[in-house]
C-alpha cells in the first residue's frame, strides 16, 4: 500500500504528459486541416483596384428618389454611315492591322508633344459608353517635371516592395522575361503622365451620394479606347497599374476621396533605340468562339 501510495504521483504526472501529447497532436492536426481549408492570401492586391462594381453606398446617404439625371432625355435621329461589305472587310482588315501595332514601350523619349493632340485623345476617351451614363471617370495629366519625378519616387518606393515582397515568385518570375523592374525611367521623361481615376460614386448638388453604376468597367472601357487614339496618333505608352500607389497618389494630385487610381500613362514618342519583347498574340481560333 505505501509502494502504491509513492507511485502515484508517478502515475499521475505521466498521464497529465500523455493528455498533453494528444491534446497538442490533435490541436495541431485541426490548424493543419484548417490551414488547407483557407484560400491563399493576396498581400499584393490593392484595393483601388479591387472591382467597385457591387460598391455598396450606405443607405442614410443615397438620395433614392433623385440621383442628379433627367426624367425625360431628348431623343434624336441617329444616322450612321453604311459600307459596301468589300468596304466594310477592308476597313476592319486595315483597322485591326494599325491597332495589332501596337505596343507597351517602356523607352519613352522626352521629346515634346502638342497639348492640343493630348486634350483629344482624352475627349475620344470620353465617348466611352458607361452605365447609366455617369461617365464615372477623371484623367489628370501631368507634365510639370517636378510633379512628375514625385509620382516616380512614390511608384518605385512601393513597386520595389511588391517585387521583393508583395507579389510573390510565381508573378516576378513571369515577368523576368519582360525585363521589368521597379525602377520607372519613363516617369520622368515622357513629356505627359495620364492617370486615370475611377468614381466610385459621385455628389449630387444636396450632397448626398450618387451612384455610378458599373464603374470599374465603364473607365476600363475608356482606358481602351483613349490607348486606339494614342495609337491614332502616333503616341507609345505602357499600361501601368502600380500597386498600393493609389491613396499617395491621390493625395499628391489632390484627388477627392470617391476617386481610386486604376491606371497610370506615361505618353510620348518612343526613343530611337526603344526596344520591345517580340511577343504573339494568339490567333483569332483561340479567343472567339463561334455558336
Amino acid at each position: 500500500m505505501a509502494l502504491f501510495s509513492s507511485l502515484t504521483p508517478v502515475f499521475i504526472a505521466i498521464i497529465c504528459v500523455l493528455i498533453g501529447v494528444i491534446l497538442k497532436k490533435t490541436n495541431g492536426e485541426k490548424e493543419k486541416c484548417e490551414t488547407k481549408s483557407k484560400p491563399l492570401s493576396h498581400p499584393w492586391v490593392d484595393e483601388d483596384l479591387k472591382d467597385g462594381t457591387d460598391h455598396h453606398l450606405e443607405e442614410e446617404e443615397v438620395d433614392e428618389e433623385w440621383q442628379g439625371l433627367e426624367e425625360n432625355v431628348a431623343h434624336v435621329p441617329f444616322f450612321v454611315e453604311r459600307y459596301p461589305e468589300a468596304e466594310m472587310i477592308k476597313r476592319s482588315q486595315m483597322f485591326y492591322d494599325f491597332l495589332n501595332k501596337r505596343r507597351s514601350v517602356r523607352f519613352l523619349s522626352d521629346e515634346p508633344v502638342p497639348r492640343e493632340v493630348i486634350d483629344n485623345v482624352i475627349r475620344t476617351a470620353g465617348t466611352s459608353p458607361s452605365g447609366a451614363h455617369t461617365e464615372p471617370w477623371t484623367f489628370v495629366v501631368v507634365q510639370d517635371p517636378d510633379l512628375k519625378h514625385k509620382i516616380r519616387e512614390i511608384v518605385e518606393e512601393e513597386e520595389e516592395i511588391n517585387y521583393k515582397k508583395r507579389m510573390g515568385d510565381r508573378w516576378v518570375n513571369d515577368l523576368k522575361r519582360l525585363r521589368t523592374n521597379w525602377i520607372k525611367e519613363y516617369l520622368d521623361t515622357a513629356p505627359y503622365l495620364i492617370l486615370i481615376f475611377k468614381q466610385v460614386y459621385g455628389r449630387l448638388p444636396n450632397g448626398k451620394k450618387k451612384t455610378h453604376y458599373y464603374n470599374e468597367i465603364s473607365v476600363s472601357i475608356a482606358c481602351g479606347i483613349l490607348l486606339a487614339a494614342l495609337q491614332n496618333v502616333g503616341l507609345c505608352t505602357v499600361t501601368s497599374t502600380p500597386l498600393n500607389c493609389g491613396p499617395q497618389l491621390r493625395v499628391l494630385l489632390q484627388r477627392p476621396a470617391n476617386e481610386k487610381l486604376l491606371l497610370l500613362l506615361p505618353v510620348g514618342y518612343p526613343k530611337k533605340d526603344a526596344t520591345v519583347p517580340a511577343l504573339t498574340r494568339k490567333p483569332l481560333e483561340e479567343i472567339m468562339v463561334v455558336m
